[in-house]
Parts: structure tokens; C-alpha cells; sequence
């Protein structure tokens, strides 16, 4: 996949962000496949570093330092993505997104998911059910990748998480049927679950709304 490069002094919009996040996914994607392929190389920061391309990171005087700035790249990248299954904490962002009403929200339903998970254990080794966990976990986090930052520049990039937010929600949503389907919830937990994944999604769209149309205000047009 070649690069994006995106015209220089110029705001992006959301689908420039969204062509440059679906960018750093697929190259943090491939950095952890080659790692866990070369783990135990003893050339493998030389040969990951090839692979990727990271040519400036083969001389000899810059091999020691490759993987700290390929960590620094990496921890970035993971405050936007959650694999765990709900299971860990929160990003650590600074700049007041626990407060939002809809990130409450949808934090407050990794939660009830977790709980659920407690109640019947069984459902960690069901498909379905870590789909809804990890999907619903992923729109958590994209969430709080979209409200940490307010900067008038990155309107482009809120709205690009926020719709990364909305497909996290939208798998969530088919997972919630499925158990559903399965027998494996009841129809009354499924009830409270599609009321607290209703919550999330509704709100995600009218926040998507209300930037859309500052952008529109800003700039004339999407």
C-alpha cells in the first residue's frame, strides 16, 4: 500500500484521515505478524526493519535505537486500538474525554459486558460474545481517540474516529443478534444490551452531525 501523502499546508478532512489511519493499521499490522515471526531471530530487529521499509534504521551506528522509536510509534498507534476483549483499562488521554457523556456511555457498556462475561463464563469461548466485547471495546477507544482533542485543525480526525466508533458499534450490534439467535443470552439481557449499544450508536451519530456541520461552517464544504 503506498503512502499518503496529502497536499502540504492544507486541513484534512475526515477522509484524508481516515486514508492515513487505515494506513498506520495496515503497517502496525504487518510490524506484529514479523514480530511475532522473527521473535526469537537473532537478526530480527535488522530483518523487521527491512521488511518494513525502515531503510534509515540499517546503518550500523542507528541499529541500537530502531526499536525505541518503533515502540514510541507503536504505543501511539494503541491508544486508538483495544484487542483485549474489553479487558483493559481505558487510553490514558489527558485532556477531560472521561467526562463525555457519550464516552461514559459506551465505557459504561465494556462494563456491563465484562459483568456479563463474570455472570456466565462460558461466553468467553464463544465467538460471538468476544466479538461483542472486543468491538465494543474498540469503539470505547475509538471514542476517546475522537473527543481527546479539540483542536480547531483536527475536526477531520474526529469525525474519522468518530466513524471508526460507529462500525465498532455497528459488529457489536450484529454480535448482540447473534447471541440472541444462539439462545446464549436471554431476550431480556439482550433488551438492556441493544438499549445500551442504541445509546452509544445514536449519540455517535449526532456528534458526527454536529462536527460535520462546524466543518461545513469553517470551511464551506465536506
Amino acid at each position: 500500500m503506498s503512502a499518503y501523502e496529502p497536499e502540504p499546508d492544507r486541513i484534512w478532512d475526515e477522509y484524508e484521515w481516515e486514508r492515513f489511519l487505515q494506513q498506520q493499521d495496515h503497517k502496525t499490522e504487518k510490524y506484529m505478524e514479523l514480530l511475532e515471526k522473527y521473535l526469537d531471530h537473532p537478526q530480527r530487529d535488522q530483518i523487521i526493519a527491512r521488511e518494513m521499509g525502515w531503510t534509515q534504521l540499517l546503518n550500523e551506528e542507528e541499529t541500537d535505537s530502531w526499536s525505541d522509536e518503533v515502540d514510541a510509534m507503536l504505543a501511539e498507534e494503541s491508544n486508538s486500538r483495544d484487542d483485549d476483549g474489553g479487558q483493559q483499562e481505558p487510553p490514558n488521554f489527558t485532556d477531560g474525554f472521561e467526562d463525555h457523556t457519550l464516552y461514559r456511555a459506551a465505557f459504561a457498556l465494556t462494563v456491563w459486558i465484562d459483568q456479563l462475561f463474570d455472570d456466565q463464563a462460558a461466553l468467553q469461548n464463544e465467538p460471538a460474545a468476544v466479538k461483542l466485547a472486543t468491538h465494543s471495546a474498540l469503539a470505547s477507544a475509538k471514542l476517546a481517540a475522537a473527543l481527546s482533542d479539540d483542536d480547531v485543525d483536527e475536526l477531520g480526525m474526529t469525525i474519522a474516529y468518530l466513524k471508526r466508533a460507529l462500525k465498532a458499534i455497528t459488529v457489536s450490534m450484529e454480535a448482540g443478534a447473534q447471541l440472541l439467535t444462539e439462545k446464549l443470552i436471554t431476550p431480556q439481557q439482550h433488551s438492556v444490551l441493544q438499549h445500551r449499544l442504541f445509546e452509544v450508536r445514536d449519540g455517535i451519530i449526532s456528534l458526527m452531525g454536529q462536527y460535520r456541520g462546524e466543518w461545513l461552517r469553517r470551511y464551506g464544504s465536506l
